[in-house]
């Protein structure tokens, strides 16, 4: 069996940043899957799932909401292996063109003060399992170590 494509990227050498993992064609208009990473896998800790669970909450309430993106929102979520998330936007991107984007959602995060949305029972399969203070801290370490100091390292997937 063919390996897929985002287990041929070396996660030995991925650094935390904005990557663009796959192009695919449907109909006339392309999706653009971003690779959202926000820690060094197998050198950093991965995050815990209730960071995790409250960063996509409020990442996705951010981001569906957004003036200029809610339209081209296809999806974001966590990756399984909880270094980071996916972002699926309708249309051809490349890595910096959602480099503003990504600031604006991670700072939406970081100063995101109240009830997480969509954290009660009647909204969530596992609305128990959030943890604010943590996603906020984890928000505000990638807007400071990786989206204001970005570079084509954190960009491009290495070779």
């Amino acid at each position: 069996m063919e390996k897929i494509a985002s287990f041929t990227v070396n996660h030995l050498k991925l650094l935390p940043g904005i990557y663009v993992s796959r192009r695919d064609p449907v109909g006339d208009q392309v999706v653009t899957t971003f690779d959202i990473r926000m820690t060094r896998p197998n050198f950093e800790p991965v995050m815990n799932t209730a960071e995790i669970h409250t960063i996509e909450h409020l990442g996705a309430t951010f981001l569906r909401n957004h003036v200029d993106y809610r339209d081209k929102v296809l999806y974001f979520g966590p990756m399984g292996c909880r270094t980071g998330f996916y972002l699926l936007l309708a249309g051809n991107y490349e890595s910096y063109d959602i480099i503003s984007l990504m600031i604006d959602m991670f700072s939406f995060i970081r100063d995101y003060e109240g009830e997480v949305p969509g954290a009660q029972a009647k909204d969530c399969g596992n609305y128990l399992d959030m943890n604010l203070n943590m996603a906020k801290y984890l928000a505000d370490k990638y807007i400071r170590e990786v989206l204001r100091c970005i570079d084509d390292s954190r960009l491009n997937y290495p070779e």
